[in-house]
């Protein structure tokens, strides 16, 4: 057994990480992982990330206690070290593997997506966002009940993004229409060369009229998050897109330092009024979470870290 694991030292989500690695094989850490009950999705590359709470009992399991340094060197002596550059790859083909499970048959429409969200003007609306708000629709829809378009829109949400508030979900929901509208014509393409008996176009993915409009009209909801009250896919779209505001305060705090850095064109007098403006809208409309699953687990968190944060903002233009 050579499954290492390094001191708690690195802040998340309101507690301390630490890494488990194996300096023998993934075999040996995914097994020792599973028999420690940690979930996969805890798995990053070459290590799975543990809360300073379990750091103790994966110590009693076998786990052998070391530095950081030490921790790495072992890792890469063994050849299982990602890389940053080969990370930053990696986290890229897991986007596209997402999106062609979402829509097989259309990887580079996927990988033109993604040309959008690693945009290098992007601190916030991002990968990083794009994959959290992913991930959020999976706990929000579970059983994956929800219709593909829900999906579909929040890749396309902030396919536009240029700091322009309304004009870039406009953009986006064009851009979906576009480009999901393509998808529909060659589909047609497929059907009639198939009637026909001929190879005409291959692998095109099937996305009525219909669906483009309804990812359009999602894509727009997100100007205002105002889904109305029988709006379930609204709903879903909103609340994923705004789960951010529900995350520990050393994650919302961070998230608010890169939305600033996105606009740090726009001077301090101008930007915290405006911010503070939109924020108060957003508690005034009613509750941020409009299903069951994101008032239970974000609603709370989410009103405290949005006022503490006017505050500040509030504060911060007192002061000049």
């Amino acid at each position: 057994m050579t499954v290492l694991i390094d001191a708690p030292l690195w802040p998340a989500h309101g507690t301390l990480w630490s890494h488990l690695v194996s300096d023998l094989s993934l075999d040996e850490l995914h097994d020792f992982a599973a028999r420690a009950g940690i979930a996969r999705r805890a798995f990053d590359l070459d290590h799975y990330d543990v809360p300073e709470a379990r750091f103790a009992e994966l110590v009693a399991l076998g786990a052998v206690p070391t530095d950081r340094r030490e921790l790495v060197r072992r890792l890469a002596a063994a050849g299982l070290r990602v890389a940053g550059h080969a990370r930053g790859a990696a986290k890229r083909a897991a986007l596209q593997a997402r999106w062609d499970a979402l829509l097989p048959g259309t990887p580079t429409v996927g990988s033109e997506l993604l040309d959008r969200w690693y945009e290098p003007h992007r601190t916030y609306h991002g990968p990083a966002h794009l994959t959290h708000v992913l991930d959020s629709l999976v706990v929000l829809d579970p059983d994956r009940t929800a219709p593909r378009a829900v999906a579909l829109a929040l890749w396309f949400h902030d396919a536009v993004h240029v700091g322009a508030a309304g004009a870039d979900e406009a953009a986006s929901a064009a851009l979906a229409g576009e480009m999901l509208g393509a998808l529909g014509a060659r589909s047609t393409a497929v059907g009639t060369a198939e009637a026909q008996g001929t190879q005409g176009v291959k692998g095109a993915a099937g996305v009525e009229s219909t669906e483009v409009a309804e990812v359009q009209r999602l894509v727009l909801l997100t100007t205002l998050h105002d889904p109305a009250p029988d709006d379930y896919a609204g709903a879903l779209v909103g609340d994923a897109d705004l789960a951010i505001l529900g995350s520990a305060p050393d994650r919302y705090t961070r998230y608010t330092e890169q939305v600033r850095r996105e606009y740090a064109h726009v001077p301090d007098e101008v930007f915290a009024p405006a911010r503070a403006e939109i924020l108060e809208r957003l508690l005034d409309t009613g509750p941020f979470f409009r299903t069951a699953v994101g008032s239970e687990r974000w609603e709370a968190a989410a009103r405290r870290n949005v006022s503490d944060e006017i505050v500040r903002l509030r504060s911060h233009g007192a002061s000049r």
